[in-house]
């Protein structure tokens, strides 16, 4: 017997998404945008590969087998990211860029018929009813802006003119 000698592979490719080959298979598919790990798992465990086999030692068939589970994969109801879709009213998992489009065009739908969430996602305030008196205020400045109060430090004082009326003479 020959013992044949896999080369690990740094990344692979699955679904237009490079996964590290160094990281075990069911923590390097969660990094395709709509597998969480119970669906990385449920795929580990259909497809019959160890969980824990590194990524970067998979063959091209199961690769293959990988991507191909990964979109027409047959998982519980309560799994499904897309249940009931208002264009379809299918059941369908997205993933990837067809579910950042599909949530794009749920927040500008939300937005167009001008909905308590659609509006909340307009004005960047939380849409699901958190407390905001202490949070959310990153990415705006709140209270003293050092640059005006230095150019107003700098600036001297102009005294107004007069502009007619009752004046000292």
């Amino acid at each position: 017997m020959t013992e044949q000698k896999q080369e690990l592979k740094a990344f692979i490719r699955v679904l237009n998404t490079d996964l590290d080959g160094n990281k075990q298979l069911y923590m390097a598919l969660r990094k395709i945008y709509g597998v969480n790990y119970s669906l990385s798992n449920a795929i580990c465990n259909l497809l019959k590969i160890s969980k824990t086999k590194k990524a970067g030692l998979l063959t091209d068939e199961e690769v293959k087998r990988v991507e191909a589970s990964v979109r027409e994969i047959q998982i519980p109801k309560w799994m499904i990211n897309r249940r009931k879709d208002l264009e379809t009213g299918n059941d369908q998992h997205l993933i990837g860029g067809d579910l950042k489009f599909a949530k794009e065009s749920d927040v500008k739908r939300l937005k167009r018929i001008r909905s308590y969430r659609g509006m909340r996602h307009a004005i960047g305030q939380p849409t699901r009813g958190q407390r905001t008196r202490s949070h959310f205020r990153h990415g705006r400045s709140v209270g003293v802006q050092k640059q005006k109060v230095a150019g107003a430090a700098k600036s001297p004082a102009k005294p107004t003119a007069d502009k007619g009326g009752k004046g000292k003479k």
